[in-house]
């Protein structure tokens, strides 16, 4: 009787793809400076060093990986605007289908600039505005959109259709689509020339800034432009004008120096929580005062931005704790007084409009998107208004 050969083990087709596709929802997921090479190739079902045999490391892994969702990106839209009859409808069902099922090809981008080439953000924000404007002209045609506006609109949609790779929905896929469908066509209808003024931050409480808050305002500046791994704690007692191991005299590690950067800014949004409670009781009016709030804080310091982009790099430190539980508290208290405000909200489908509603402005911060044009401030707190139905 004749020997039975061993069956021999095939390689999948793709290989390659398939560590990109698990790299994204990794990297999506945890952050990129959370990932080892060696969790990819677990996740993928392969040994680690059989990664180097198509990148050789894990940047070139994470520059894939952001490609590979801008590929995504063009041809969900070269589906949808294909024929010469296509809707925006069409456009819409797209972008929230690829927002839902493959949440990293419309979120993985948006924080990765950091740690890319300066030739491959090119790339990427090249690639990634001809597709905005695509988007901005469908919008605009047979409407009295300017062009600004559409585009405006247009990053808008992005940010709402990529929002649940920022938090877990309990609602189902189906339901979860049915969500954010709902929340671009709010989006579609916005006219952001027309934003009322954003009324201004109360002023700031008098007294001189100590050595700590110097240090916090250098290192909270270096991150936003850095981000948190790429930048030492000799680097922000330069900033400074003081030694490295002069910071240590104020803050025990680089780690407690975000969090007080975290501490910081939890500290200015609940003035004006405090501020906004004092003037209404009504949900509704309630929660645009604190989209007002969030606004003014967020475009004024960096401090909030940084907490809420670099929040991987405290989850697990025993000391950021207390800090992440004031952050999802704040976020929990929109999500309350939303379902208070539209009793037909449940909890799960609330949530979604929240976070929805906060990348708008969080996605254009961390993208220096108009940041520095005097409407935008007003123009985020309206989209964002918009959003909510508030």
């Amino acid at each position: 009787m004749p020997t039975e050969k061993p069956t021999r083990r095939t390689r999948p087709a793709d290989r390659k793809s398939q560590l990109i596709e698990q790299a994204a929802v990794l990297f999506a997921d945890r952050g990129y400076t959370q990932v080892s090479l060696a969790d990819i190739a677990r996740a993928a079902g392969v040994t680690a060093p059989s990664v180097y045999r198509h990148f050789d490391d894990k940047q070139a892994l994470l520059a894939a990986a952001v490609l590979a969702g801008v590929d995504d990106l063009e041809a969900c839209t070269g589906r949808a605007m294909a024929d010469p009859d296509a809707r925006v409808d069409d456009l819409i069902a797209a972008v929230c289908m690829l927002g839902v099922r493959r949440p990293q090809s419309t979120s993985l981008w948006r924080w990765a600039s950091q740690h890319l080439t300066d030739e491959q953000n090119r790339e990427v924000v090249l690639r990634t505005r001809a597709i905005l404007h695509r988007w901005g002209a469908a919008l605009a045609e047979g409407t009295d959109l300017a062009e600004r506006e559409a585009v405006t609109l247009a990053w808008a949609v992005l940010s709402v259709a990529g929002s649940l790779s920022v938090h877990n929905t309990r609602l189902s896929t189906t339901r979860s689509l049915e969500e954010v469908d709902l929340l671009v066509r709010r989006v579609i209808v916005l006219r952001p020339a027309t934003a009322p003024p954003l009324p201004p931050l109360p002023p700031p409480g008098a007294g001189i800034p100590t050595r700590r808050d110097e240090i916090l305002d250098a290192a909270a500046a270096l991150f936003a432009e850095r981000g948190y791994s790429g930048v030492g704690v000799d680097d922000i007692g330069a900033a400074v004008g003081i030694t490295g191991p002069s910071v240590y005299k104020h803050f025990s590690s680089k780690m407690a120096i975000l969090a007080g950067i975290g501490q910081r800014s939890a500290t200015r949004l609940e003035a004006g929580v405090m501020a906004a409670y004092a003037s209404t009781s009504d949900p509704a009016k309630l929660l645009a005062l604190l989209v007002d709030s969030y606004v003014n804080v967020i475009t004024s310091t960096p401090d909030l931005s940084v907490s809420f982009n670099n929040s991987y790099a405290l989850a697990g430190q025993p000391t950021a704790h207390d800090l992440i539980d004031i952050q999802r508290r704040y976020v929990a208290r929109w999500v309350d007084l939303l379902t208070q405000a539209q009793p037909e909200l449940t909890r799960e489908r609330a949530a979604i409009d929240v976070h929805a509603s906060l990348s708008v402005v969080n996605d254009a911060i961390r993208m220096r998107r108009g940041v520095h044009r005097p409407e935008f401030g007003a123009q985020m707190a309206y989209l964002m208004k918009g959003v909510l139905g508030v």
